[in-house]
């Protein structure tokens, strides 16, 4: 997702799972596929920092949480703590929202 409305949409009607490192927001997509949005704000860092985050975060949501995930618009945001976090870091805060978006889903389901 790169739209604007569609970002804001998910980010005031979402739920909210929150890791160490990130703060993802969730709400069942209006076109019946998983879509994936980044947000990673400055927080005082260069632009090379950000857009090492960005890059880091948009991967690991391509390659462990589409995979996975249901029809859900899922919005990633970074905290000040992801610009330090390494890359294992990272992903274990990825599939930690992973799971617990399955989890949510299954009880959703039952």
């Amino acid at each position: 997702m790169t739209r604007e409305g569609d970002l804001e949409a998910v980010r005031v009607q979402g739920k909210r799972i929150r890791t160490a490192q990130l703060e993802v927001r969730y709400v069942a997509s209006p076109l019946r596929r998983p879509r994936v949005g980044v947000i990673v704000p400055r927080y005082g860092h260069t632009a090379v920092d950000r857009n090492l985050v960005k890059r880091r975060l948009r991967d690991l949501a391509r390659t462990e949480l589409l995979p996975c995930m249901p029809a859900f618009d899922v919005v990633i945001r970074a905290t000040p703590s992801a610009y330090g976090a390494s890359f294992a870091t990272l992903r274990s805060s990825v599939q930690n929202a992973a799971q617990r978006l399955q989890k949510l889903t299954a009880e959703e389901a039952i």
